[in-house]
């Protein structure tokens, strides 16, 4: 058997093997490997050595302001791009923000793009097509007949007399 060591693939399986992870079959060809190759039982010692000081470390507790402090610290390290592209960037869950900024936040990408779709609509579209007004010769002459102008006086001065004798009956009835 080749060292485990020389090749990635053999290299995944001793880990595999320090992990508990294989079958009772590999873990016994590898447990034969190891008794007589020294770099493999050194390699598979180490490895062992780091497992068991990982399950024994414990993480310390995290303050209960970390993520407030963490946050200041990141503001006060950004740039000028990344404060103009916030607003189009996914909110974190855990950051101390009031829902309605949220939902802000939220939305914005929405109503841009909604905002596009309509600036390409009203493009594609094309501009709107304005009739220029009929265009009217300015001075025209009427011929007009005296009998017409006869008539529309005497039209006048009927209503004329009229709107006279309303308004003295409005004011005899008033009396």
């Amino acid at each position: 058997m080749k060292c485990l060591v020389e090749t990635r693939e053999s290299v995944e399986l001793l880990l595999a093997y320090c992990a508990r992870k294989l079958d009772a079959e590999n873990a016994a060809l590898v447990e034969r490997h190891i008794g007589i190759c020294p770099a493999c039982q050194e390699f598979a010692n180490g490895q062992r050595a780091l497992w068991e000081a990982l399950d024994t470390w414990e993480a310390a507790p995290v303050s209960p302001d970390f993520n407030r402090r963490l946050y200041q610290r990141i503001e006060k390290e950004v740039g000028w791009w990344s404060r103009l592209m916030r607003p189009f960037r996914p909110m974190p869950a855990d950051r101390p923000r009031g829902l309605s900024y949220k939902g802000f936040r939220q939305g914005l990408p929405v109503a841009a793009a909604a905002c596009v779709v309509v600036l390409a609509g009203a493009l594609l579209q094309g501009p709107l097509k304005v009739q220029p007004a009929p265009q009217t010769e300015s001075a025209q002459l009427e011929s007009v007949q005296p009998e017409q102008v006869e008539q529309a006086l005497e039209a006048m001065q009927m209503l004329s007399d009229f709107s006279h004798q309303a308004v003295a009956a409005a004011n005899e009835s008033q009396m």
